[in-house]
């Protein structure tokens, strides 16, 4: 009793003398005593509940230095200096992997084998390598901790190969215990981490992955980058994460973000590491407010108070993505998750399997499919969330998902419900619920041919119904406990006791409809107002208001702002300068010059008429104009041949004319005089200039070749002209 007390005094004094805190959180305390028993230990614990104290602690308080497996680099630096935050010695924590040099190795070295070193990180690559495990074999290693374990599984979210070669390594370096740790892991994948880790036999510890601060909303993938803009905005000064699956979109939305006004930057592994730690670490100073990033980001960051994570790209897992939106409201506080959902993205997932080995492809449709489950069903997020991890959420209503709190109409589902669980008996448990959703609806499949279930008594009793009604009934039943899922054969459908019990007594069983989004497109990265419709009274309007100033100024009223912009005007209503800038064909240059007049014209008619405008406005993204478009505008200033610059970016004229008319359009002045003084004739020149200036009630190309005769003129001579002309008096 005395050595239980003992310890219990030690554990808290150590943990206030080293961390600074007075009480544990959730089951840290039961944890640190397994491990200081020095007992095999299984931790599932959720980001944010304090994993990494689970093994700090321990190896502060252990003779020997603890070896942490850690998947990442960044992960790695910012659990040192965390650790060296709390002692006096630099050397009481290190890490051993790829990015250090030869001189950092030996101090790291030399500081372990001094019995400094309390804490060793080192990467699953590193681990392998015959001279580390010469090294490591000379300490007295207090215990193996294995961080982000879920990485052992092909069943996990972020299967490495390299996870699978930790155990037969520790057996060479000298067995010690083991603590595995994970924030997701389906019991189907904890499995696969304990037999894979030898240690079967472990203490297991799992907290709830309840996060009753966490509010989940999946939104139609439609106008994204708006949609993310105006979120943004409403929310101001709070900090957030956006995951994006490809690089490319990374670049091109912190790009976007950036021209509006956000403070935001990317984060992806095809960025130089200076550059990406460099992002990182001013995200966690707050000096941005927002990092766009791939699944790269987050695992370890240390930021409590990020206070949204929204998912531009469905993950693509379940795991994923709850412990992608659980780097939200670690602190307790407000954690918004939002995601954009678009099957079209989970057929591009699907393509990117292709030519991987079948059972990968397999185990990747079946977490896809999770996925599809949890987007489109109209349950609870929080009770399917909880389900899939193998918890029971009791509770009917969570009151903080999108589903619960807008909650669709339920219906009498006991005649599907009966339906549905004759047909998965009738073909003996053996097929998986897309199979017999086929059966029930009548659908011909290739499947159902070759196995011949079209003969069989129940084929197409339920064919009322489609497919996809199909599936929502068996995601109910599950969630109901009816019906299971054989995850080591691919998700066969089989009946459980409760299930048999309800064919032989059927009672009420309420279901409610999935949402659908096939009829949502993105059209995220239109400019302009998407599906918005132009506002007739305003466009006439600023049609009015146009030709006064082009009376004014002595042009003709297309020079000021062509009939697109003023279309675009009537459906984004700006009523600043800088919103003006953001409307298609008005640059930096027109906003000035003209567009006092037109602002000050929306913004009496939006008070007068109480119009609520789209505050989500989107700058085209200068991920466009930073390329061609400079290229065009550097080249025009060094005087280079037209011809050149076409051939340089493989266009042809009337290709580069159409670029180098938007630019002029935007209101950038440009000077091609001294090319088109090459090619056009001095006398046709000036007949063109003067039909653009006095004669053309229009911008139009074919008007101008008739007037002026097609024979004599060239569509290249005419266009070439009036971008001379456009470019002069307009800009």
């Amino acid at each position: 009793m005395n050595s239980e007390l003992e310890l219990k005094t030690s554990i808290y004094g150590s943990l206030k003398k080293y961390f600074g805190f007075d009480t544990f959180k959730g089951n840290q305390e039961e944890v640190i005593n397994n491990v200081l028993a020095k007992r095999d230990t299984f931790v599932l614990m959720p980001t944010g509940g304090g994993k990494s104290l689970c093994y700090q602690l321990p190896s502060i308080m252990l003779e020997g230095t603890a070896i942490v497996i850690s998947p990442l680099i960044a992960l790695m630096k910012n659990q040192v200096d965390s650790m060296r935050n709390f002692s006096s010695k630099d050397g009481v924590a290190h890490f051993l992997n790829s990015s250090l040099t030869k001189i950092e190795i030996e101090q790291v070295k030399n500081d372990v084998l001094s019995g400094v070193t309390k804490l060793l990180y080192v990467a699953p690559e590193s681990l392998t390598k015959e001279e580390n495990i010469l090294f490591l074999k000379q300490i007295h290693v207090s215990f193996y901790a294995i961080d982000e374990a879920h990485c052992i599984s092909e069943w996990g979210h972020d299967f490495r190969p390299e996870y699978r070669r930790i155990r037969p390594i520790v057996n060479e370096i000298g067995r010690s215990p083991i603590i595995a740790l994970t924030a997701t892991a389906t019991p189907k994948v904890q499995h696969d981490i304990q037999k894979n880790l030898g240690i079967l036999d472990a203490n297991v510890f799992k907290s709830s992955f309840n996060r009753p601060n966490l509010y989940y909303e999946i939104r139609p993938k439609q106008n994204a980058s708006k949609e993310i803009i105006k979120f943004i905005k409403n929310n101001p000064g709070k900090s957030g994460i956006i995951y994006c699956l490809s690089r490319k979109k990374v670049e091109e939305l912190a790009e976007t973000l950036l021209v509006n006004g956000i403070k935001a930057l990317p984060y992806h592994a095809g960025m130089d590491s200076a550059t990406r730690s460099g992002n990182q670490d001013k995200f966690l100073l707050e000096e941005v407010d927002v990092i766009v990033a791939t699944i790269a980001f987050g695992m370890g960051i240390d930021k409590p108070d990020v206070r949204y994570v929204i998912h531009y790209d469905i993950p693509k897992s379940l795991e994923g993505y709850y412990q992608e939106t659980g780097r939200a409201g670690r602190d307790g506080g407000e954690g918004k998750c939002i995601t954009f959902y678009s099957y079209k993205d989970i057929q591009k997932l699907e393509k990117f399997m292709q030519g991987k080995p079948v059972a990968e492809q397999e185990i990747g449709k079946q977490l896809l499919l999770e996925t599809v489950a949890y987007a489109e069903s109209s349950v609870c997020r929080r009770k399917l969330l909880l389900h899939y991890f193998g918890e029971t959420y009791k509770e009917d209503d969570c009151g903080n998902c999108d589903n619960c709190l807008n909650p669709k109409t339920q219906f009498e589902g006991k005649e599907y419900m009966i339906k549905a669980l004759e047909v998965i008996l009738a073909v003996k448990e053996k097929f998986k619920s897309d199979h017999v959703s086929d059966i029930l609806s009548g659908n011909l499949s290739s499947a159902v041919k070759s196995y011949r279930h079209f003969n069989i008594s129940e084929f197409g009793i339920g064919r009322e119904k489609d497919n996809k009604f199909w599936n929502a009934v068996f995601r109910q039943a599950l969630i109901a406990g009816l019906i299971d899922k054989d995850i080591e054969n691919y998700g066969l459908l089989f009946l459980t006791p409760k299930g048999h019990e309800y064919l032989k007594d059927p009672k009420s069983f309420m279901l409610t409809q999935d949402h659908n989004y096939e009829d949502f497109d993105d059209k995220s990265n239109g400019a302009g107002g998407g599906t918005s419709t132009v506002d007739p009274v305003l466009f006439s309007m600023l049609k009015d208001q146009r030709k006064r100033i082009a009376q004014r100024h002595k042009l003709p009223p297309f020079v000021i702002f062509l009939d697109p912009s003023l279309e675009d005007m009537a459906i984004n209503y700006p009523i600043t300068i800088d919103e003006l800038k953001n409307i298609s064909g008005v640059g930096h240059g027109k906003a000035t010059r003209y567009g006092e007049e037109m602002v000050s014209l929306i913004k009496k008619y939006v008070e007068e008429y109480e119009i609520e405008r789209p505050q989500d406005m989107v700058v085209k993204s200068i991920v466009n104009k930073s390329g061609l478009k400079v290229y065009i505008i550097q080249n025009i200033d060094r005087q280079r041949s037209l011809d050149d610059i076409a051939d340089a970016r493989g266009l042809d004229m009337l290709a580069l004319l159409t670029e180098i008319e938007a630019i002029v359009n935007s209101g950038t002045k440009i000077n091609i005089n001294y090319y088109i003084d090459q090619v056009v004739d001095e006398d046709k020149q000036e007949d063109i200039y003067e039909y653009f200036k006095d004669e053309a009630e229009s911008e139009s190309i074919e008007d101008a070749l008739e007037e002026l005769g097609e024979d004599e003129y060239s569509e290249i001579e005419i266009r070439l002209v009036r971008i001379k002309f456009m470019s002069e008096l307009g800009n």
